[in-house]
Order: structure tokens, then C-alpha cells, then sequence
């Protein structure tokens, strides 16, 4: 069984990848641990935790808010929790997002496993101690850093995952590949049958490869003041398309990464041949590689990005595949090539 170390200036992590589910009881004591899951893994997997108590939120997105964590606050009060409790976060992307934020937050700070069960959350958003809610329309603006104990990637529970939920996660893999693993993005276009078919063998080198390049990054920048602002590569435009349009995470990821191709490749940073590249792989998994909206609600929206500091925004520019830097770039000057390539169109 894989185990990956995520090891921070203040916390020793790990990361799991294991075939089944069963390893998550290893990491609680029944008397103390409450789970949080949504309520389609509630129907699937609700045998797992017999006897423990379970708080049930809506799936998607639009559970990413403060009434809902009130809510959770309100429950985790009424069931007597105290600091030497565990909440574990049984979910997707958005559960081991308010369970991480509620665990970080609560009596200023509990105890938190995240068992994942998307392929988004097991190759990214579970991954690195970063917890988020959305406000006013701002995607992730509130929120904190703070490492579970350990995160669990059981392989079993891909095979119920719905196809487009597969292919949310796959966006977040090419990125991977995209800023800093050529041979990741080869075995991505060699074995591209065999990847949507779930093959278990070839699922497992995915999810490792891509946990072990956000670890190495993590452990070296954990409040991410610089090279962990890699990870966002397609993040700034995406999160934006994201919030306007309602697509998932990695659909709309998946377009926010050409975008930032088609401005690095404008400011010469990128041939016009790897933009190519890069969009054929995404459409090869069935990826948007464009979106129409409304251009002024994108600029409103990147304008609110977190990642600005004054009248700039760390941007992560593609040079090659499997090779991207930082730039900071005024945000004028981004907003005006948006317009100028019409990337909205």
C-alpha cells in the first residue's frame, strides 16, 4: 500500500492510496470520531461507519457556505464534541473541503481524516491541508491551511463513480502533467483507453504520481508564498467559469488551463504547437477546451481572485509540457489580452 508523507514546518501528514476502504477504521475511536458525508455517499456507504455519529449535507457546490457550516457547528455542539474528537470528511472535493474547514475551525481546532472518494479529491482537493467556503460568489474566499492526520484514497470506490465525476478528476491530473510530469501527460495520451475503462493498475499510477508531486510541493511550501502557486496553473480563469456557469471543477479547470496557454503563448512564453497539444489531450477525455460567457462577469470575477496582491496576480505561464513558472502580471494587463483573444467568446 502506497503511503505518501506530507511532512510541514508544524505537522507530520500522510497520504494513503489503498485498494479498499477498510484501513479507515484504523483511524478512529468510535466514541469520539463523528463523520461528515453528503447524502448520495450517505445511500451508498452508510454500513461503514455502524453506530457512529453522521452529519448529512447536500452534495455539490452550493454546500461550500457559511449557513451550512453554522449548521454543522450547531450539530457538532448538540452530539457533545469536544478537542479530542476526529472528524472524518467521507466525500468528494466539496465534503473534504467544510470538513476540513469545520475541523480546523471548531474549538479552534480538531483532529481530521479525510477519506476520499472522487477522483478530483484524491489527486487534488483533499490533498495538502487547504479548506475552503465560497461567499457572495467568490469561489474558495474563505478559508484555511490546516493538514488532516491523514488523507485515505481507496481505489474500490471509483468504480461507483458516475463518468463525469471520472473525467472531473482526470482535468486535475493533466494539470499535474501539464506543469511538471512530461511522462504523466505521455501516459495519458498512450493509455487513454485503458484510463477510461478504470483500469485499477494504471487508476493507482495516476493518483500516485500526481499525490506525490502536490506533496514534494506542500512540504516545501505549505502557506504557498511561491512554488505551490504552480498548482494553480488554469485556476485563475477556471474558478471564474467555474462560479459563472455552474460547470464542475475540472470541466471548467480544463478550459481555464487553455485560456492561461492561449495568454502565455501571446506574451511568448509558449509555441502556438503545445496550446495544441494540450487541448487535444483535454478533448481527448472529453474536456471543454472553450466556454461562452458574458466577458465582463469573468473580469468581475478575477478581479475578486485571492491570488491578487494590489493591482497584480500571480500567474502561472506554461513554458513547456511539463514545465511552468510564476509571473506576477497586472491584472489590467490580463483582463486586456482576455478581451484581445476573445477567450470568452
Amino acid at each position: 500500500m502506497p503511503t505518501i508523507k506530507i511532512k510541514t514546518n508544524n505537522h507530520l501528514s500522510e497520504v494513503l492510496i489503498t485498494s479498499s476502504r477498510e484501513i479507515v477504521a484504523q483511524y478512529y475511536l468510535p466514541e469520539r470520531t463523528v463523520i461528515l458525508t453528503d447524502r448520495h455517499l450517505q445511500r451508498l456507504y452508510h454500513s461503514d461507519w455502524k453506530n457512529l455519529p453522521v452529519i448529512v449535507i447536500p452534495p455539490g457546490e452550493k454546500s461550500k457556505n457559511l449557513t451550512r457550516v453554522q449548521h454543522i457547528y450547531r450539530q457538532l455542539m448538540q452530539m457533545g464534541v469536544n478537542r479530542h474528537w476526529t472528524i472524518i470528511g467521507f466525500g468528494g472535493g466539496v465534503v473534504t473541503d467544510i470538513a476540513g474547514f469545520c475541523a480546523a475551525t471548531y474549538l479552534r481546532g480538531l483532529n481530521s481524516v479525510m477519506v476520499a472518494t472522487s477522483l478530483l479529491a484524491q489527486v487534488d482537493a483533499s490533498i495538502g491541508g487547504k479548506n475552503g467556503v465560497n461567499l457572495a460568489g467568490a469561489k474558495n474566499i474563505i478559508g484555511t491551511i490546516v493538514q488532516p492526520q491523514a488523507v485515505i484514497c481507496p481505489q474500490d470506490v471509483l468504480k461507483t463513480l458516475p463518468n463525469r465525476h471520472f473525467i472531473n478528476g482526470l482535468a486535475e491530473v493533466i494539470k499535474v502533467a501539464a506543469i511538471g510530469d512530461r511522462a504523466l501527460f505521455d501516459l495519458l495520451h498512450d493509455q487513454q483507453q485503458l484510463i477510461l475503462q478504470r483500469q485499477p493498475g494504471i487508476l493507482m499510477e495516476l493518483v500516485q504520481r500526481a499525490v506525490r508531486y502536490k506533496a514534494a510541493i506542500v512540504a516545501q511550501d505549505e502557506r504557498e508564498c511561491g512554488l505551490r502557486r504552480l498548482l494553480n496553473f488554469g485556476h485563475t480563469f477556471g474558478h471564474a467559469i467555474e462560479m459563472a456557469t455552474g460547470r464542475l471543477h475540472g470541466y471548467a479547470i480544463a478550459t481555464g488551463m487553455v485560456w492561461a496557454a492561449r495568454i502565455a503563448q501571446q506574451l511568448s512564453f509558449l509555441p502556438e504547437a503545445t496550446v495544441i497539444e494540450l487541448e487535444r489531450l483535454l478533448q481527448a477525455y472529453a474536456l471543454p477546451t472553450s466556454a461562452k460567457v458574458d466577458p465582463p462577469i469573468i473580469a468581475n470575477l478575477i478581479r475578486q481572485d485571492k491570488k491578487r496582491r494590489g493591482q497584480e496576480l500571480h500567474f502561472v505561464m506554461l513554458e513547456a509540457i511539463g514545465k511552468a513558472r510564476v509571473v506576477p502580471i497586472p491584472i489590467n494587463q490580463l483582463l486586456e489580452l482576455f478581451y484581445d483573444l476573445r477567450l470568452a467568446g
